[in-house]
């Protein structure tokens, strides 16, 4: 089946960088997300659902350049203490 998608111009921008940083096809990218999309009926319950769900996602281990994450953490609480309040 082909389908023609009108999609905004950030969420295209998104998209395509994501399938970039993949290093495979928009086309591909987008045919992952809408096949590993979750049914409304069955949203995690519990700890252990979600991160099931973010394992099945691929958002767990999604930041292979994130070595140390209580780092990483460390270092984005301190930009969003420190940012400009104007």
């Amino acid at each position: 089946m082909t389908i023609n998608l009108n999609l905004p111009n950030d969420l295209e921008n998104q998209l395509t960088h994501e399938a970039s940083q993949l290093q495979i096809p928009l086309s591909d990218y987008i045919l992952r997300i809408i096949s590993l999309r979750q049914p409304l009926s069955s949203t995690p319950k519990n700890g252990a659902d979600l991160i099931a769900y973010w394992q099945k996602m691929g958002i767990i281990h999604s930041r292979p350049d994130i070595t140390d994450s209580q780092a990483h953490a460390r270092q984005l609480r301190h930009q969003a203490e420190t940012r400009d309040h104007r």
